[in-house]
């Protein structure tokens, strides 16, 4: 930590360390969009089958649940940088084998999901001591700003990366690997840039080593709990993500480019909302705070749900977006900072494993009910659950409630 006083947006982008390690961990992110886009148009293009589709979304997603407490003791037994930029390197090879066998014309579906497994196994590892290494780099007092601007910078790689890959796919399918490629590389070079860090050393011993103590550890801290299981259950019932095509075709009749404006919506309504948190922190009643967004969350969510006007659906994407984002950056901050340092990597684990469980499983959620219910009473139906969640979570966890500061 490099400053005892709160850091301005502009003090922290001035922050070496922090500049370094956004533009290393931007990079990563537009590489995994770009790269979201690419293998499942190609794995089509291949195989046109919507079974070998959907099956990118499990092979990428298997190693996250077999090695995800294997990677978060890995970010707290060895240097927190080194594990980013060994994997950001295992990356780029990963895309430079695809863009040389997509250009040679010897690429088949096994080897594309063979690929994607390896990119998995280097995404698990690589969520976990990224996460870690924030608290190290932002200076004291500011990590609540940090994470903002670092949560801003992904959504503009969410709005903007798969266009670019898209574009990039269309000009020569090897093309979007090429840069995948080439953004890795540079981003694991300025992970080598930002300095030495003085992370927490994890000695031998039974609690150092053990693979599970992030889970021991999250479950005898209430507040800690609640954060991350309010957020599994918030987005469990309340994403309506994979009902996006069903509401543009059927209910609000608009077609592709109606799809595209409300898959950006949410995305464009974070990014607004990360510029004010950038400039304006959260400085009381955090907890509560973040209770009242997961309930602006739910209510939006049913808002949408309801609207058949395309102007209403978008805009309550776009609120249901920011206050999700408010959401994150409490949770990430209150996570991190409750944690000591040589546990953050196996609790940042815990935290990845239940946010990527809750997207997957959530989509599956959204479909089943929708399938059996609905699609409106679906949408519905989640929305108010997450509202009831959040007030349930207020009364089984007064500690998280009644927390006051991040900072």
């Amino acid at each position: 930590m490099s400053s005892a006083t709160p850091a301005g947006a502009r003090d922290l982008l001035g922050h070496r360390p922090f500049l370094f390690f956004l533009s290393s961990r931007s990079l990563s992110r537009f590489s995994s969009q770009i790269g979201a886009v690419a293998i499942g148009w190609q794995i089509y293009d291949l195989t046109g089958s919507a079974f070998d589709l959907g099956m990118v979304g499990l092979v990428q997603f298997l190693p996250t649940a077999l090695l995800v407490f294997v990677a978060g003791h890995a970010a707290d037994r060895f240097e927190r940088k080194r594990v980013v930029q060994a994997c950001q390197v295992a990356e780029a090879l990963t895309a430079l084998f695809l863009a040389g066998s997509t250009f040679a014309g010897t690429i088949s579906e096994i080897q594309i999901f063979v690929a994607t497994f390896v990119l998995g196994i280097a995404g698990a590892f690589e969520s976990p001591a990224t996460a870690a290494l924030l608290p190290l780099i932002a200076p004291q007092g500011s990590l609540q700003r940090a994470t903002a601007i670092s949560s801003g910078a992904a959504q503009v790689a969410t709005i903007t990366g798969p266009a670019l890959g898209g574009f990039a796919y269309a000009l020569m399918p090897s093309a979007p690997y090429g840069i995948m490629m080439v953004f890795w590389l540079l981003g694991a070079l300025l992970t080598g840039g930002i300095g030495r860090l003085q992370q927490a050393a994890a000695t031998n011993g039974e609690v150092s080593d053990d693979l599970f103590a992030g889970v021991t550890f999250v479950r005898s801290n209430p507040a800690i709990l609640g954060t991350i299981s309010l957020d599994l259950f918030a987005v469990l019932f309340g994403g309506v993500t994979a009902l996006l095509p069903i509401y543009a075709r059927d209910i609000l009749q608009t077609g592709p480019l109606g799809l595209g404006i409300l898959r950006a919506a949410p995305a464009v309504g974070a990014l607004l909302m990360t510029m004010v948190l950038a400039r304006h922190t959260i400085n009381r009643r955090v907890g509560m705070r973040m209770f009242q967004a997961v309930i602006v969350f739910g209510v939006a969510t049913v808002v949408f749900a309801l609207s058949h006007w395309m102007w209403l659906s978008a805009l309550a994407l776009a609120v249901l977006g920011a206050a999700d984002t408010i959401s994150v950056v409490i949770r990430f901050s209150l996570v991190q900072l409750a944690t000591p340092d040589e546990m953050r990597g196996r609790v940042g684990a815990v935290n990845f494993l239940f946010i990527n469980a809750s997207n997957q499983l959530g989509q599956f959620e959204s479909g089943v009910t929708a399938a059996l219910l609905g699609t409106v009473p679906s949408a519905v139906l989640g929305g108010v659950a997450t509202v009831a969640v959040a007030l349930l979570w207020m009364k089984l966890f007064p500690t998280l409630r009644d927390v006051e500061k991040l900072e």
